[in-house]
């Protein structure tokens, strides 16, 4: 880039800018002692960078070694200007060279640029000499033309601005001889212009004049009071001109430099040689010249990160004042004494978990003091975590992300970075950096078990608990509160809101009716647990709600069964044997397992030791052979309980009518007359007329039955027997084992003589060639020849009777 200069009129600084391009370095050249909020350059427009993205990029001035920010940016216009006092002569004494260097450090990404700003002098500083008064004595015997050497003047500042004359007042016997030195600094000589009489005047007050070439000129002045004296004739003359040492730094205070040796050819007080520094600032402070033996030893701290090189001039002085002067250089090696110190620069804290790898988190700045390899630093992380150090500019470490980060894994890292020097021993040091990890909704609501179960007995209180699920989610705060509801969806029909409810909160859920297990044994419902993240995340679960039976029915009988008001009648043959089938009681209980367990017990009978009844099956049998002396209308009342804690039961009326004569029915009619208390006297005789009017028929009957009877009198008793499936609910289902009817049996029912307000049955085989009941009742006695045609191939038959 081209180089910028910008002059300022009348005393006002020179600026110059000048920008390095390989390194996008920029320099400026400043008066020192410029006014606080001094604007020096445009940093954005020198360098090309965007203003508007100036504060974005947290652009900002820096120093190497974090000492004081002299300058500062502007965000808003991109000036750099002053923001500490600039003094060249603080900041580099006598060196004519004086650069400041400032870092511009921005970040995102990370950028540095190098500021050198060439302090220039200022005239600030007024000649000064070592002593207020300066004391020569001078032999009166001194030629005409002798010169004197007088302490020169110091002045802070350096080049036009340092001395550059001096002027003496007027006298009749001196003039003054301006000299300079090899490094340019001037000093005077007294010239003897005329000789000294010491009994005319034996001593003169003469006035020195130092100044320097600053605008305004600035000037000191020394009074000069010269002895005369007797001759001297030889000055102290010095072994070498340049006298050069190495000095390790952190020597100890009483170390010996170097020792500095003048002779002087003169005999007594003229030859005897006395040394010391000439000059006028502080290294006396860090060492010591002996003035008798030159022995140069240390009486300070030495520190090579203060300064590097001491320059003294060595002055030799006899007793009468002649004097000669050598240069001492004393250079400072440096040790390994400054361990590196590691600086936070930025640091992006907390860090959101999905990161990617490689993003830049933060910024570390390490510096060292020393020198050469004493200030080569590497940097490295200790732990085992995902983050790693990658050198940037310089001494600038950006501190990246490795691996995929996880707040429910690891939420808070303890970086520990450890610098160490390559010095020998090498010096290290460490900086813990703390970084948490921001949380953010990765992770949907788990539930603790895939499939949840819920019990509940049927007949239970609305509101009561069946379960509770609960799912977990590691994220954090509002990212891990979960909230329960219902998926949607229906049981039976009806929406699953109107069977259960859960609790947002807890995930207890709730019955929401009374269950009746009849009408429903099981279903199944979605729980949804969702965060409340955004966007929120969530998942399912299937709870299964099962609905236990209790005994909450009673059996109930299907037959026999009551319709209005008749009765069933069976009509047992007094042939029949002990264990002979008569009847079967059937029953059906709608509750399940152990309450559904029928058993039958007959509770009261006509004649209790002819008949039993099984306790599972509900099958009526005859305990023994009929006999003669049986009464021909046999009651039973059956109870039918249930195995329920507590059980129920039910009771039926069985009526038996044991007879192998079918004409003794009409003695049916005077029981149903009698049970029924009926007063229509005369329906009654019509009855009777009719049965006699069939009586001889019936005859035929029954001896065509008694003669297949005796044939094969078992096949009547023991044949399988039938019911019709009108006597059956329409729901019901057969379960074997639970006192409802086997599939094996099968009754059907006969009306007997008269009305139908009386009713009874034979108990039949019934096979493929038995004719079903409804076919059976629509028999006419015309068709009875028919039937009983054969015997053998149809042993029994159903009859009509009207």
């Amino acid at each position: 880039m081209d180089n910028g200069i910008f002059s300022l009129h009348r005393g006002l600084p020179w600026i110059f800018l000048a920008f390095l391009s390989v390194y996008g370095d920029v320099s400026y050249s400043v008066p020192e002692e410029m006014k606080r909020g001094s604007v020096i350059g445009n940093v954005a427009k020198d360098l090309g960078l965007d203003l508007g993205k100036l504060s974005a990029r947290k652009a900002r001035i820096d120093t190497e070694d974090n000492g004081v920010k002299y300058c500062s940016v502007n965000l808003n216009t991109g000036d750099l200007i002053v923001q500490e006092r600039i003094d060249r002569e603080g900041l580099c004494a006598k060196r004519a060279s004086c650069v400041l260097t400032q870092e511009l450090v921005l970040e995102i990404p990370l950028e540095l640029h190098r500021i050198n700003i060439h302090v220039q002098d200022i005239n600030d500083n007024t000649p000064l000499f070592k002593e207020d008064s300066l004391k020569i004595e001078i032999r009166e015997s001194a030629d005409k033309g002798a010169r004197f050497l007088l302490d020169e003047a110091h002045d802070g500042d350096i080049g036009e601005n340092a001395v550059q004359g001096y002027s003496l007042q007027q006298n009749n016997h001196f003039s003054l001889n301006v000299r300079s030195k090899g490094n340019g600094r001037k000093y005077g000589e007294l010239v003897l212009e005329k000789e000294l009489d010491r009994e005319d005047n034996n001593e003169i007050m003469l006035l020195l004049t130092a100044f320097d070439g600053g605008s305004p000129q600035r000037s000191g002045t020394v009074a000069i009071h010269v002895t005369v004296l007797d001759a001297n004739d030889n000055a102290p003359v010095f072994s070498e001109t340049v006298y050069k040492a190495t000095l390790p730094e952190n020597s100890p205070l009483d170390t010996q430099v170097i020792t500095v040796s003048a002779t002087d050819s003169d005999e007594g007080v003229n030859g005897e040689v006395t040394y010391g520094f000439d000059r006028v600032s502080d290294e006396n402070q860090v060492f010591l010249l002996n003035p008798k033996t030159g022995d140069v030893t240390v009486a300070g701290a030495i520190d090579y990160e203060r300064e590097s090189l001491y320059e003294m001039q060595v002055s030799a002085k006899d007793g009468l004042g002649l004097a000669s002067y050598a240069t001492l250089i004393i250079q400072i090696t440096d040790i390994n004494d400054n361990v590196p110190v590691i600086y936070l620069k930025s640091l992006t804290n907390p860090i959101p978990e999905n990161v990617t790898p490689g993003t830049e988190v933060g910024i570390i700045n390490v510096q060292d003091r020393d020198s050469d390899n004493n200030k080569q630093v590497h940097c490295s992380i200790q732990q085992n975590v995902p983050f790693k150090l990658v050198p940037s500019i310089k001494n600038y470490y950006s501190l990246v992300t490795t691996g995929q980060l996880d707040r429910e894994l690891v939420s808070d890292y303890n970086i520990t970075i450890r610098a160490t020097d390559e010095g020998s021993p090498p010096l290290s040091s460490s900086k813990t950096v703390q970084l948490s990890v921001a949380d953010i909704n990765d992770n949907p609501p788990v539930f603790e078990e895939q499939s949840y179960s819920a019990y509940v007995t049927e007949n239970n209180k609305p509101g009561s608990t069946l379960c509770s699920v609960t799912a977990r989610d590691p994220d954090w705060r509002q990212n891990g509160t979960v909230i329960y509801s219902l998926f949607p969806g229906e049981v039976n029909g009806a929406p699953v809101s109107s069977y259960v409810s859960v609790n947002g909160d807890t995930g207890v859920i709730h019955a929401v009716r009374s269950f009746d297990y009849e009408q429903l044994r099981s279903f199944k419902v979605q729980v949804m647990a969702r965060d409340n993240g955004s966007p929120p995340l969530s998942s399912n679960v299937t709870v299964s709600v099962f609905i236990s039976d209790v005994n909450d029915n009673s059996p109930q009988i299907l037959y026999p069964a009551l319709e209005g008001n008749s009765f069933m009648t069976e009509l047992v043959p007094k042939a029949a044997h002990g264990g002979s089938l008569v009847s079967k009681v059937i029953a059906v209980d709608a509750d399940s397992g152990q309450n559904a367990w029928l058993s039958y017990r007959i509770v009261t009978s006509t004649d209790p030791g002819l008949f039993t009844i099984g306790v599972h099956s509900g099958e009526i049998r005859t305990q023994r052979d009929i006999s003669e002396s049986d009464s021909m209308k046999q009651n039973l009342i059956v109870a039918v309980k249930d195995n329920g804690q507590p059980s129920l039961s039910a009771t039926c009326s069985m009526y038996l009518i044991i007879s192998d004569n079918l004409a003794e029915v009409t003695e049916l009619k005077d029981i149903s007359s009698d049970e029924k208390n009926s007063k229509l006297t005369s329906y009654l005789i019509i009855a009777l007329v009719s049965v006699s009017t069939f009586f001889l028929t019936f005859i035929i009957i029954i001896m065509g039955v008694r003669f297949c009877r005796r044939r094969k009198p078992r096949l009547l008793f023991d044949g399988a027997v039938t019911i019709p499936s009108a006597y059956l609910p329409p729901n019901y289902a057969d379960v074997d084992g639970t006192g409802t009817l086997r599939s094996t049996y099968n009754y059907d029912a006969y009306l007997t003589t008269g009305s139908r307000t009386s009713d009874f049955k034979f108990v039949t085989s019934y096979n493929d060639n038995t004719l079903p009941a409804d076919q059976t009742l629509r028999k006419s006695p015309s068709d009875f020849a028919d039937v009983f045609g054969d015997c053998d191939s149809s042993p029994e038959v159903g009859i009509d009777v009207f």
